[in-house]
């Protein structure tokens, strides 16, 4: 099942912008009569039948809508700083889509190695993985941010964890997630976070967890931290 995306549906129809009409057209060969599935990254998963197709702009009738579709019983928010290596973030970014997050913040850390981004890149690849994975909510990814920015931005009620490599007393996070709970979790760079970095997120309430007894790459570690929220929700 293919699946296009569009936030354009009003009145029974549904509006395919220039790269997904030419997708739809040019390589997966719809003509006019095909029943088609989209959805609209806020929730919305529709099923109708493709009117019009053309390379710069397709028109679908809606048949049947379903609302909230795939809806989770709680928030995900991952803020990893970004590996030296962008395929490996983007392999990160569209692990976590498939998993299931909700937004997406990209850190720049006093040990980060890459300090530039091209959000609307990495806005592709979480567009692409929501259609394949076939999910109707689209994650939020954010521009890259200092540390002490997202901390001082940072908004929203529910758990807040810290995923260092330092010695000390950590718990595990399996064990101290409440399912059905929000949660934000802070995975560091190649050099993990500073100890600055961790008196700061301490401050700001986020507690140090562990994520099993291996060391992990950082989008290893962003993965595993989104699986095991899934796990215990489901």
């Amino acid at each position: 099942m293919n699946l296009f995306y569009t936030p354009h549906i009003h009145t029974g129809q549904a509006i395919l912008a220039e790269e997904e009409a030419r997708h739809c057209v040019q390589v997966l060969r719809h003509r006019p009569g095909d029943a088609v599935r989209v959805v609209d990254g806020r929730g919305g998963f529709y099923e109708g039948v493709l009117e019009q197709a053309g390379k710069r702009e397709c028109v679908i009738r809606i048949e049947r809508e379903w609302q909230e579709w795939g809806r989770r019983p709680y928030r995900l928010h991952l803020a990893v700083a970004p590996t030296k290596s962008i395929d490996r973030f983007e392999w990160f970014l569209e692990k976590a889509v498939e998993i299931g997050v909700d937004e997406i913040s990209p850190l720049l850390c006093e040990h980060s190695e890459r300090r530039q981004l091209r959000v609307d890149r990495l806005q592709k690849v979480a567009l692409s993985a929501m259609k394949q994975s076939l999910k109707a909510y689209l994650p939020e990814v954010n521009e890259l941010r200092s540390f002490s920015q997202f901390l001082r931005e940072l908004e929203g009620d529910g758990q807040r964890f810290i995923a260092h490599c330092r010695e000390g007393e950590k718990a595990s996070l399996k064990d101290n997630y409440r399912p059905g709970s929000d949660v934000i979790i802070l995975v560091g760079p190649e050099g993990d976070f500073s100890e600055e970095e961790i008196r700061q997120a301490g401050e700001a309430g986020f507690e140090p967890v562990h994520l099993g007894e291996s060391r992990l790459r950082t989008e290893t570690a962003g993965v595993v931290a989104c699986h095991t929220i899934y796990l215990l929700n489901s």
